[in-house]
């Protein structure tokens, strides 16, 4: 696939392990890099797995890194000083404060890489299927030329402009998920503490003005009681708090986000942080005293 240039992956967990799948199954040359080296083994033979992500950068035009925490990204930023090539465009794909994002694009501009902020919408199940959408920021010229890149493992991709626009798209995303994904427990509990069949419930409210994409997504889970996760309620405690500091910052108030937010805080105590974060519907029925 001469026209696909080599991909470098920093980060090969649940998303970033899936997009790099979805990458080599395209054709397309991965290298990759990850902090634990038990997770190149699925993506084996295909990926080119290295021991940084400099050596990963290595013969790459465009970097996807799909990290966990502000020290992650600088960790990466500080091992492409080192050695990565002039030229390289980083997608930075997390959701990760904009001011983070903003410093690590500072220190890697004086080497000649260039960071686009590429915040994705969409679960870690979604990024398996290609169900995924980019929100992407940054130098128009350096999104051009990652985006035949986003084309082989999203679904869409959104240019949005000036960097920061991307993660600013997300926050407003995942605030919208943070509460369909309680409001969509709450619903099947009450439907289930009624009597209602949880598999009824899913395919008769998906047909109906009630549904959405994140009950679409999560109600099935709820009803089977499956809670592998997609999300781990862990990782997204992260973007909650992210959320509400860029909310507070701006004075907009969110009664219904702050409202959701006990929910998950409580699943994180009864020790469901590792679990999807449809777990949330757990806590609800633990609260209604339902006993399926």
């Amino acid at each position: 696939m001469s026209e696909t240039p080599v991909v470098a992956a920093v980060g090969l967990g649940i998303m970033g392990g899936a997009i790099a799948r979805n990458l080599l199954a395209d054709g397309v040359a991965v290298r990759g890099y990850d902090v634990d080296p038990a997770r190149f083994a699925p993506l084996r033979p295909a990926l080119v797995a290295t021991a940084s992500a400099a050596e990963a950068a290595k013969g790459a035009s465009v970097m996807l890194t799909s990290l966990p925490s502000i020290a992650a990204l600088e960790a990466t930023v500080t091992g492409l000083l080192a050695a990565a090539p002039r030229g390289l465009v980083m997608a930075e794909l997390s959701t990760l404060p904009i001011a983070a994002k903003e410093a690590a694009r500072a220190r890697l501009a004086p080497a000649g890489i260039v960071l686009l902020d590429c915040p994705l919408s969409g679960t870690g199940a979604q990024a398996i299927t290609r169900d995924l959408a980019v929100y992407a920021s940054g130098e128009r010229a350096a999104y051009d030329k990652a985006e035949p890149v986003f084309k082989r493992f999203a679904r869409t991709s959104h240019y949005l402009g000036a960097f920061g626009n991307g993660s600013r798209m997300k926050f407003v995303a995942n605030l919208l998920v943070a509460v369909h994904n309680v409001a969509s427990a709450e619903a099947m509990v009450l439907g289930m503490k009624a009597g209602l069949d949880p598999a009824t419930i899913v395919s008769v409210i998906a047909a109906g003005a009630g549904t959405s994409r994140v009950f679409e997504l999560r109600a099935p889970l709820m009803a089977k009681e499956s809670y592998a996760p997609t999300m781990k309620i862990d990782i997204w405690q992260k973007d909650m708090s992210i959320i509400a500091e860029f909310a507070k910052s701006l004075g907009v108030p969110t009664p219904t986000f702050a409202a959701s937010a006990p929910v998950y805080d409580a699943a994180q105590a009864q020790g469901l942080g590792a679990d999807d974060t449809a777990a949330v519907c757990k806590v609800l029925e633990a609260q209604a005293k339902l006993r399926r």
